[in-house]
């Protein structure tokens, strides 16, 4: 008996220490269990159990961290300047100097990023593996952050068991644990970046660990704040409600939702109402001044005419054959197929850029109109009757427009003109880039009816000035007019590729404001200098034609320089012809140009602009304000303009925008303003 009992001592002693290894490894997994379910309990409650785990500041002053960039997915390296314990915010450091407040879900440590699963395919060749030096901006395949926690844990279950490794496991529990709470596939694409080897023992280990491991969906709120620093004062961060991005890579890319809230511009929901029955009755007052024998801006507005001379059926009908004859020219495939500048999506719209074309047969058919007898000073004593009935054409387009949008995707709504205010938004415009197949609405309207519009305007005035005045040919003043706006639409439809880069075609939706802007506002008030000469005319001296004319042309060589410059750079900032240029880097991957005309001041495309404006109204003399409305309302928008562009560019910029300001001191005018 006692020779049996050595040997079965032996034996149920092997059977106990099996036992407890094995149970100690199942505690050992469930403490890890338990700890993960611990830790995602305190984020749930607000941090009160992680407050009691976890130290306040998790971040010191002066940490390197990894800082998720607002808005993305992806993780830069950034400096920790302090801890706000009343916002619960973090202040980093960009490389470039661009200071923001993060949450703390929002920075990782940097260890959590120089470890990283092993590639899922054991036979993969170490060509096919990423490079170190890859773009962050480039996203990388997808992986999961359940998997690198799982890596972690595995890991320290292998080692030995001590206090140190214990320490360490609580560490890599609260570092690499914390990717769980995304839910997006695409916020863990930028850990890919700094994947290492792991041993096959380990993967399987993995797939072991995952299999028993789950991690719960968190609701994101709040996850970032746009509010640049603390001077910014005690405005309220600007929270956006999570993004449901798709786990493909083509769709990483997506911007921000339509829907995210913006300023609203033009004074709000109240604004709209204002604008809407403004700029009609603004446009009425300038063309009623212009038929008075003293016209002025300052005048009481002169007497309603009866309502029937509103109307004109046979001006609603030169309209309507206009818009046709445009739409007409625009579609023919004549011309380049231009592409405009990446939407949120990624897609590049294709545009028929063949302006100067539409132009020339457009000249053409009005001078054959002319030799065959047909009377164009019809459109100056028809004027009231014209706008009138361009006004209402712009006013069903405008409709159109916005039930259009009620059908749109979302993707598809512009940034701004999506507030759920229905005036607001049939005023501003909802959705970016309305088109019938590919017929692009906004487009057209910009460069085509009105602009081209305005010179046969223009064209048919200085015929009404020669039968009013009884002129064998036009005034020098009708002509420099003419001519030099006539200067400034061709320019602008040979160049009709740089409008593709400006706010209205990229930011702006098409509503009631452009679509009233380009049919109506354009034509019917940039003609006002023409349209006042006919009956007030102004004799100009040849050296007075010589000083008008060198002004216009500086004007002119500065706007379109500055345009070009601006619109290469845009497209193609790495173009070797632009290799001179300086340039400040910003965050966001863009650069800003300190050099050049873009050195001198902010806006020198402005400058031009209003250099040019001048020339328009000093032909007409200084005897009325009325020919010098155009130039005082260009000041106006313009500045306005400038301000839209600060406060958009200083919050997409940051930092780096403070110092493009500290560099180029001069908004629109050097020395001036």
């Amino acid at each position: 008996m006692n020779d049996v009992f050595p040997p079965f001592l032996s034996v149920a002693c092997s059977c106990i220490a099996s036992m407890l290894k094995r149970n100690k490894a199942n505690f050992r997994l469930r403490w890890l269990k338990k700890q993960f379910l611990y830790i995602r309990v305190g984020d749930e409650d607000n941090g009160s159990e992680e407050s009691m785990k976890m130290p306040s500041v998790k971040y010191q002053r002066g940490e390197m961290v990894m800082g998720r960039w607002p808005g993305s997915s992806l993780y830069y390296e950034v400096k920790v300047l302090g801890y706000d314990t009343k916002s619960q915010l973090y202040t980093v450091i960009y490389k470039d100097g661009t200071e923001l407040e993060l949450k703390e879900q929002d920075i990782r440590n940097i260890a959590g990023f120089q470890t990283r699963s092993r590639s899922r395919s054991r036979s993969r060749s170490p060509g096919r593996r990423r490079s170190r030096s890859r773009s962050p901006a480039r996203t990388t395949r997808r992986s999961s952050s359940r998997t690198a926690a799982a890596v972690a844990a595995a890991a320290i279950m292998e080692s030995a068991p001590s206090s140190r490794r214990d320490a360490k496991l609580k560490d890599t529990l609260e570092v690499r644990l914390s990717p769980l709470q995304q839910t997006s596939a695409a916020e863990n694409n930028s850990n890919n970046k700094h994947e290492k080897k792991e041993e096959n023992n380990t993967a399987n280990k993995v797939n072991e660990f995952e299999s028993k491991v789950e991690a719960e969906p968190e609701l994101n709120q709040g996850r970032y704040n746009l509010r640049r620093r603390k001077e910014d004062g005690d405005a309220k961060p600007v929270e956006t409600k999570p993004e449901q991005l798709e786990e493909k890579d083509a769709k990483v890319a997506a911007a921000a939702p339509a829907n995210l809230s913006t300023p609203l511009d033009f004074g709000g929901k109240i604004g709209a109402y204002f604008w809407l029955l403004f700029l009609p009755a603004w446009v009425l007052f300038v063309v009623l001044q212009g038929d008075l024998e003293d016209p002025s801006l300052v005048n009481f507005p002169p007497p309603l005419p009866p309502l029937e001379e509103f109307w004109d059926a046979q001006a609603l009908g030169f309209v309507i054959l206009w818009v046709l004859l445009q739409a007409l020219l625009y579609i023919l495939p004549f011309g380049k197929l231009s592409e405009g500048m990446p939407l949120s999506s990624g897609e590049r719209l294709k545009y028929r850029t063949n302006g100067f074309f539409a132009i020339t047969v457009s000249a053409l058919a009005a001078a054959a109109a002319v030799y065959l007898g047909v009377d164009l000073t019809y459109i100056h004593s028809h004027f009231l009757q014209l706008a009138t009935a361009t006004f209402l054409i712009s006013v069903l387009l405008s409709a159109y427009l916005y039930v259009h949008s009620c059908y749109a995707e979302p993707a598809q709504l512009a940034l701004g003109g999506n507030s759920g205010n229905v005036v607001y938004d049939f005023f501003k415009g909802r959705e970016l880039n309305p088109r019938i197949k590919n017929f692009d609405l906004k487009f057209f309207c910009e460069m085509r009816p009105g602009l081209i519009g305005w010179c046969l305007i223009n064209f048919a005035m200085a015929l009404a000035e020669m039968k009013e005045q009884r002129l064998d040919a036009p005034s020098y003043s009708m002509i420099l007019v003419n001519l030099f706006q006539l200067l400034y639409v061709v320019d602008g439809l040979w160049n009709e590729e740089a409008i593709l880069t400006t706010m209205d075609l990229m930011h702006d939706g098409f509503g009631f404001m452009l679509a009233f802007g380009d049919l109506v506002w354009v034509p019917f008030t940039y003609t006002l200098q023409a349209y006042y000469l006919v009956s007030h005319p102004n004799p100009l001296s040849l050296p007075a034609v010589g000083a008008i004319i060198t002004l216009k042309l500086v004007g002119f060589y500065i706007f379109r320089k500055s345009n070009s410059e601006k619109n290469a750079f845009r497209r193609n900032p790495s173009d070797p012809k632009l290799s001179h240029l300086k340039t400040i880097p910003t965050a966001t991957g863009k650069s800003l140009l300190v050099s050049g005309w873009w050195g001198v001041v902010r806006h020198p495309n402005y400058l031009g602009d209003l250099i040019m404006a001048l020339a328009w109204s000093l032909p007409c003399g200084f005897s009325h304000l009325l020919p010098w409305y155009y130039m005082i309302y260009f000041i106006i928008l313009l500045v306005h303009r400038d301000s839209r562009d600060m406060s958009e560019c200083r919050r997409k910029y940051g930092s780096a925008w403070d110092e493009y300001c500290r560099t180029v001191r001069y908004r629109i005018i050097p020395r001036v303003y």
